[in-house]
């Protein structure tokens, strides 16, 4: 048997350029994924402060993914430039 849901996955991108997150804000709901895209020379990471996820290094042009699963908010920075703060809010 085959079933189908009502709500078909989104993929999100997230630019990193100009030592930002773009968007630093960004809502989507469970089951979308969300993918950080460094468009920057110097590598970068998507960290979550409560350690959920981590991209790892990201080089110039390289991207990481996560899919996420429960409602809630995440703030998250970049290991290597503490400054770059964003946040994701699942819904």
């Amino acid at each position: 048997m085959v079933t189908t849901s009502a709500y078909a996955a989104d993929e999100h991108i997230v630019e990193i350029t100009g030592f930002k997150f773009v968007p630093a804000t960004i809502t989507v709901k469970a089951g979308d994924t969300i993918t950080w895209l460094n468009k920057d020379i110097a590598p970068h990471t998507a960290t979550a402060d409560d350690s959920s996820f981590d991209t790892g290094l990201l080089k110039q042009n390289e991207s990481g993914s996560i899919t996420v699963t429960e409602n809630q908010t995440i703030a998250y920075f970049c290991k290597f430039h503490p400054s770059m703060k964003a946040s994701l809010t699942v819904k």
